[in-house]
């Protein structure tokens, strides 16, 4: 991703050994290609095809979470952030999960991921329908019971999670994501972006 007018933190945290890892791992595989939830960059062309020739090599990472804030934030460069990351996903054929909502940074990275044609997969919990989803939803959106349920499916549908500006929220559920890291509950990869 370029650099935008600010500084970029990312950090891969340390977990458990790589046998504790393995063992305790819980993932579900990602869509086969060509189904509807996945990103069409990742679909096979036919022999001598080569309208694909640009298209991103499928990559680690099937599906990336991002936390970040139901609200735009106070400066610009946070819009500019989730938008640059919503392009740096499609370019690679990464699916997005997140948060659900249609307004604010959330609504910004969806949009932009699900017109670059790949897979936006979002998770609300129902008591937060009304204040984050304003008019039609962006992609797929599953309705949960409540904020536990809902970091447990991102968690699920998620190869790696990363951090954009928010609030309490995107916060805690940041630390959440790092914890269960720290404890072995997943090894996948955390990043925090810091716009400045």
């Amino acid at each position: 991703m370029r650099s935008l007018d600010g500084c970029r933190l990312h950090l891969k945290l340390p977990t458990t050994s790589d046998s504790t890892r393995t063992e305790r791992r819980s993932r579900t595989p990602l869509p086969p290609p060509g189904s509807r939830r996945h990103c069409p960059l990742h679909r096979p062309t036919a022999m001598g095809d080569n309208s694909a020739a640009d298209a991103p090599v499928p990559g680690r990472f099937g599906r990336i979470c991002v936390f970040c804030g139901s609200n735009p934030g106070n400066r610009a460069v946070f819009g500019d952030a989730a938008l640059d990351l919503g392009k740096e996903l499609v370019a690679r054929g990464i699916d997005l999960v997140y948060g659900g909502g249609s307004v604010g940074l959330m609504g910004l990275i969806a949009q932009t991921v699900l017109d670059g044609g790949c897979s936006v997969l979002g998770v609300i919990p129902r008591a937060l329908m009304p204040l984050e989803i304003s008019g039609a939803s962006v992609g797929e959106v599953k309705v949960v019971s409540d904020m536990h349920e809902r970091k447990a499916e991102m968690a699920r549908q998620a190869d790696a999670f990363i951090a954009l500006p928010g609030g309490y929220g995107t916060m805690e559920e940041l630390l959440e994501m790092i914890t269960w890291s720290q404890l072995g509950i997943h090894d996948k990869p955390v990043s925090i972006s810091i716009w400045l």
